[in-house]
């Protein structure tokens, strides 16, 4: 079954669930982020794709220079270990990971939850790619893929799991479930950009497209 499908199914089953105050409220916080222009203004194709430096699980550096020395990067963003789209989005990419590596690409997770939070996403699904802490935000800003959640989403999200612990601010900021591919010269060459946090890149379409480069 596919990523989308999956997804999709997930999508389907919390609208049949949620009540209609619920509902509503989410579909503001997503009809914000459109209004907000940052599918507009975040980096896209052939952009040159900001390069960082950031601490992996065990307290090792990971440089995006040094990934791309080896080959392509898919960079991907996801929200938290307490969002079932991400979970799903993530154990996908596992499975696909060795098929990205066989075209010669490593895979690279960033997300704004504190190291903690993220070592403990990483060991729940047995990830064997960086998945890399972004406190604050900081890289998803200079690929400009950050928003600020509506105050009725926010208030949501910090009483159902507590956002701002599991980020350590309280700034209530996401970034956007961005996926790119980088070339080796540091280039934008592939780009999804979606307000809707439920919509992933598809991994297999994402090995295709690793494949034409």
């Amino acid at each position: 079954m596919s990523q989308t499908r999956v997804l999709n199914e997930k999508k389907e089953n919390f609208n049949n669930k949620a009540d209609d105050i619920t509902k509503r409220v989410y579909q503001e916080g997503l009809d914000a982020v459109i209004e907000s222009g940052i599918l507009q203004s975040a980096k896209n194709v052939g952009d040159i794709a900001p390069s960082f430096s950031l601490k992996n699980a065990v307290g090792q550096t990971v440089n995006l220079k040094d990934y791309l020395a080896k080959g392509p990067v898919v960079l991907v963003w996801y929200r938290g270990g307490w969002c079932p789209y991400c979970n799903i989005n993530l154990q996908y990419l596992q499975q696909e990971l060795p098929k990205f590596k066989a075209a010669g690409a490593n895979l690279i997770a960033l997300t704004p939850e504190l190291p903690d939070q993220s070592i403990n996403t990483s060991d729940k699904h047995n990830l064997e790619f960086e998945v890399l802490s972004d406190v604050g935000n900081e890289i998803a800003k200079a690929y400009g893929v950050v928003f600020k959640l509506t105050a009725e989403v926010a208030e949501i999200y910090n009483k159902k799991f507590d956002l701002n612990t599991h980020n350590g601010d309280t700034t209530n900021e996401l970034p956007l479930a961005a996926t790119y591919i980088i070339n080796t010269n540091g280039k934008i060459e592939y780009a999804f950009l979606d307000a809707d946090y439920r919509n992933r890149a598809e991994p297999s379409e994402i090995t295709a497209f690793l494949k034409k480069m």
